[in-house]
């Protein structure tokens, strides 16, 4: 299975995107060449902003150059590009409606050696709890591709969430990014395990892990946030009966919460939240990161095998 990178494909689709759209601009806040955007600043330097360490005002200023008509990205780390720019996000972007497409390229333990300042596991329920916006976290580098050109040609706030790491490429050509529709990759009958971004290839494991015991477990990918597709979690509830979301975010705010949220109000089944429980992340390489933290394919699968035992 090949591995990409997924800001890679970010930076190629900007670039692509640039070609095709006049008024796209791009900001960056001094990481664009980690964050790839780079490659859109080497042909359309004239369209690129790149405005130093000032999270805020490249937030504030893309909300205001989105105003005039224009259709603006604006990349930073996702500790950066939310967490220290809540206000912005909100009070320009999302109030005003603005056409800023917000693509955090480092998340979660996925960060690796960076450590735990620049691990972001709260930017989803920081963006989620916000009116407006649309999230997507993109499984692979074809999936990221599309949700790329999916934002730039659909006005309004959205925020992309990338990972630093290199993941193993689930799609091929034919796939197609719907928003609020979450692709089924696995049927089953027994459990469904429900992941997004760097953890749906962990899914698919898991769920192989499963099959070798028996047990027959369904894998959607939930790229699409929000809007959350409820119509195949509800179906899946009934199906299977019992869920297990995993999440590189907070179990707080994050995956697993919209789906609870939802479920415990329609269909209420066994759950197991998967991810990080009030603590932050450490340094060390992103697998072992996994390891420690309990989030691996043997861990999803172990998770889903005590799921079962409930009544």
């Amino acid at each position: 299975m090949a591995v990409e990178s997924l800001r890679g494909a970010y930076g190629k689709t900007l670039l692509k995107l640039g070609r095709e759209i006049p008024d796209l601009v791009v900001l960056d806040a001094d990481l664009a060449k980690s964050t790839q955007t780079q490659v859109f600043a080497k042909e359309f330097a004239g369209r690129f902003i790149d405005m130093g360490l000032a999270e805020q005002d490249m937030v504030s200023t893309a909300a205001g150059i989105a105003l005039t008509g224009k259709t603006v990205f604006a990349s930073s780390f996702c500790t950066f590009l939310v967490g220290r720019v809540f206000d912005q996000i909100r009070q320009s972007v999302c109030y005003n409606r603005a056409n800023v497409k917000l693509v955090g390229t480092h998340s979660g333990l996925g960060v690796g050696e960076d450590g735990a300042t620049h691990q972001s596991l709260e930017d989803i329920a920081l963006t989620r709890a916000l009116p407006e916006i649309r999230i997507i976290v993109p499984a692979d580098a074809v999936e990221t591709s599309l949700a790329v050109e999916y934002a730039a040609a659909t006005p309004g706030p959205f925020f992309i969430r990338l990972t630093r790491n290199n993941l193993p490429t689930l799609f091929g050509t034919e796939h197609r990014f719907i928003m609020g529709r979450a692709p089924l990759l696995r049927d089953g009958s027994d459990i469904t395990l429900i992941a997004m971004g760097a953890m749906v290839e962990k899914a698919l494991q898991a769920a192989e892990l499963l099959a070798a015991a028996q047990i027959s477990a369904a894998v959607i990918d939930f790229s699409s946030l929000k809007p959350l597709d409820e119509d195949i979690l509800l179906r899946f509830a009934k199906k299977t009966g019992h869920l297990v979301t995993i999440e590189d975010h907070s179990v707080h705010g994050g995956l697993g919460s919209a789906c609870a949220e939802f479920l415990s109000q329609q269909y209420p089944v066994p759950m197991k939240i998967m991810g990080m429980d009030n603590q932050f992340g450490r340094s060390g390489k992103p697998e072992d990161l996994y390891v420690h933290f309990k989030l691996t394919a043997a861990d999803i699968a172990g998770a889903g095998k005590e799921i079962l035992s409930r009544p």
